[in-house]
């Protein structure tokens, strides 16, 4: 998978463990299965705003919080 979207992963996982949520609890809060939402934890899937919106309101955060770092004047 992309660069980006294992970022996002990557802090998704960050947020969701240290605020003592499983995979399971969090697939229960957006109504996502639980089986896409590991998809998603592992950076296998690239998520719909949609399910970003519900996942951010279920870790009580902005949806920006998970999203990657970009440096747009990293020279090329």
């Amino acid at each position: 998978m992309s660069y980006l979207i294992q970022q996002f992963a990557q802090k998704l996982r960050t947020l969701r463990t240290k605020k003592n949520i499983s995979q399971d609890a969090l697939s229960k809060l957006t109504d996502i299965d639980r089986s896409y939402i590991g998809r998603i934890d592992r950076g296998e899937v690239n998520i719909s705003l949609d399910k970003l919106f519900k996942i951010s309101k279920a870790l009580e955060c902005q949806p920006a919080d998970l999203m990657p770092n970009i440096d747009y004047k990293e020279k090329k």
